[in-house]
């Protein structure tokens, strides 16, 4: 049997060569995205969360897995989403694309990354003085299964296939860089 450690390797393998498949690790599927004029992004994402979430709650539920539900902190979630998409903007990367990035040698990710780990280093030794007061009064743990007791399994089911059938729904529209064309024959680049 795999241990843990292999199993968590292989599934990256997994993740990474469905990244580098779909491209979604160059910033102009990232911007295509915000600009919703590329869907391949959503259509990873929806997929991803779907699937993961039937698969993640019955290994949990198998005692394959576990997972520790934090506290529900409204500021702190508003602060943190705007500062990650300023950052996602100006970068064009997610933290789950970046190592991909910089693993092609992406210096502009480096630099991004490296100022990621200072922001943490930052947020970390000032904490208790000054982001604990911003983060706002906790709102308690919750997953989604519990505000349907007695009734789990059928929730995360009907979740992760809602999900995953909107990541098919999705109408594939890509926004090509010059990279993609030149992949692509004469006959089937949308700039000829």
């Amino acid at each position: 049997q795999m241990c843990i450690r292999d199993r968590v390797f292989l599934i990256g393998i997994i993740f990474g060569g469905i990244i580098q498949y779909t491209r979604v690790d160059k910033f102009e599927k990232i911007a295509g995205f915000a600009m919703l004029k590329d869907t391949i992004v959503p259509k990873m994402l929806f997929l991803a969360v779907g699937l993961t979430s039937i698969g993640l709650y019955f290994m949990i539920e198998a005692g394959g897995a576990h997972y520790h539900v934090k506290p529900i902190l409204l500021q702190g979630l508003v602060i943190g989403g705007t500062l990650f998409g300023i950052s996602m903007a100006i970068l064009g990367k997610c933290p789950g694309t970046g190592p991909i990035s910089i693993s092609e040698g992406r210096i502009d990710v480096l630099v991004g990354a490296i100022g990621g780990l200072l922001g943490g280093l930052v947020f970390t030794l000032y904490y208790e003085d000054f982001f604990k007061p911003l983060m706002g009064e906790s709102m308690g743990k919750l997953t989604l299964p519990e505000l349907f007791p007695g009734h789990e399994h059928m929730v995360v089911l009907i979740f992760g296939v809602a999900v995953t059938l909107i990541a098919i729904l999705i109408p594939k529209i890509e926004l090509f860089d010059e990279a993609d064309l030149c992949q692509l024959p004469d006959d089937q680049r949308p700039d000829r």
